[in-house]
């Protein structure tokens, strides 16, 4: 895998010939060796139809491809960096929290009313979370932020896990998601999300939340 954690809010990159990263703009903090940097106008590996997602929904994140022969230093704003290693399957992460990804890995954009049907709209709408989420398939690592640190809890089929929409950072597997809340909807207008409103995940996989409310 590419990615080292120096610290908890710091990564170190491994740049070989002939393969390549992608990593947020204005992320990279130091380098050593024949590294280059350009600007990503194609949204990683996802193609011009996933950045079309993103900016439909204003969430487009600014990329840059990471290529030659080095290593790379790379860090934003002080946030929390979590490293996740996939192994065949899709991570669904928001895409102002990308860091860095592995250029191996299949990107796209899931709009979330596919999944969650009219309560992935309402999620998106209500929570300020993105109404598209960034996807990735395949074998490799993704670099995330986050506010405090991140744990991971694993979801089963007979446990479903409920998370505050602020905190969700990503998740991976068989995962269906969904806004659940025990108030009715008059009681909702006009509220933030705190514990009024839950994220509900479902069947298997694991969820990444991070120790705090804030968003990026």
């Amino acid at each position: 895998m590419p990615f080292r954690e120096v610290n908890s809010k710091m990564i170190e990159a491994t740049v070989l010939p002939g393969q390549r990263l992608f990593s947020q703009r204005g992320a990279m903090l130091a380098y050593k060796g024949e590294v280059s940097f350009t600007p990503n106008v194609q949204g990683g590996q996802g193609g011009i139809m996933s950045m079309i997602g993103r900016r439909v929904a204003n969430e487009a994140t600014p990329l840059m491809t990471v290529e030659g022969s080095g290593t790379v230093f790379f860090g934003h704003g002080g946030h929390h960096i979590q490293v996740i290693n996939l192994a065949g399957d899709t991570l669904y992460v928001e895409a102002d929290r990308l860091l860095a990804f592995d250029g191996t890995l299949q990107q796209g954009t899931m709009f979330l009313g596919s999944q969650g049907g009219v309560m992935g709209m309402v999620r998106g709408q209500v929570t300020g979370q993105g109404l598209f989420t960034t996807t990735f398939k395949g074998h490799g690592a993704v670099a995330v932020m986050a506010h405090g640190g991140v744990i991971e809890v694993p979801i089963s089929p007979q446990r479903p896990i409920h998370v505050d929409p602020q905190a969700y950072v990503a998740h991976h597997g068989d995962v269906r998601n969904k806004l659940s809340t025990a108030l009715g909807w008059r009681d909702m207008v006009g509220r933030g999300s705190g514990e009024a409103f839950q994220l509900e995940l479902s069947g298997s996989g694991a969820v990444y939340v991070q120790a705090s409310e804030e968003k990026l």
